[in-house]
Order: C-alpha cells, then structure tokens, then sequence
C-alpha cells in the first residue's frame, strides 16, 4: 500500500512530499516511483529520490539529481532498522538553492514519514 504525504514542508519556495511502501526488489522498487509519478504533480517534480533496504539486506539508493539525497535516506532506514520498505522524497524546486539545508530538509520529509508510520501502525516506536 503505497503511503503519500504532501505537502510536508517548504522552504524558500521549494516544496516538498514525502512516499512510502512495501517493496521486495528493486523491480518493485522502479514499479513504485513509476506509479507514483503517474500522479502529473509528482511526474512534474524537479527531484523523486529514494531509498530502501531490500529483505535480503542489499541497500538500494537513486539520487534523481539531488546528488547525495538518496545516500540521507538510506541512512535514516539503517537506523530505524527499516526493511523491505521503500521511501520517496518529492521536491519541486523553488528557484533558490538551499545549499546544505537541502539534507536537513531530506531528512525531515523522512522523520516525518516514519513518524505518520509509526502512528498509523499504532507501534510505540523503540
């Protein structure tokens, strides 16, 4: 079941989303952004980066040109353990560039969606 939250935030004009879901491959994996983007808005956007931990352990990461993007989101999954679950980060460009803040703001989308997670599975969390 794939999970959208938009919007989620916006800074200087950038806005941004955040997906998720269940995927068992990488063929699922390009499925899942394919279905996505079928959506006009999310086909339209500047940037659907995205990362997941495969069921068998392999990291799998597409920056969608926002070098070093997917690299942040695969490191949050590492640390919440998450596994066989992907997430995609949706941004449409502002026209101003947020320098280093666009990791910060990567990283939000992603606290955010593990947090709408956690709450729609009634999990405490750790």
């Amino acid at each position: 079941m794939m999970q959208v939250f938009d919007p989620v935030l916006s800074d200087r004009g950038s806005k941004y989303a955040v997906s998720g879901g269940p995927v068992g491959c990488k063929k699922d994996a390009v499925k899942f952004v394919k279905t996505l983007c079928r959506k006009k808005k999310f086909a339209k956007a500047t940037h659907n980066t995205w990362a997941l931990i495969l069921p068998d352990g392999t990291p799998l990461k597409n920056d969608d040109g926002e070098s070093g993007a997917g690299m942040v989101i695969l490191r949050m999954l590492e640390r919440e353990t998450l596994v066989g679950e992907i997430v995609v980060v949706t941004r449409w460009f502002g026209g101003t560039k947020l320098g280093g803040d666009r990791f910060r703001r990567v990283q939000d989308c992603v606290r955010y969606y593990l947090d709408q997670r956690e709450v729609s599975s009634g999990s405490s969390g750790k």
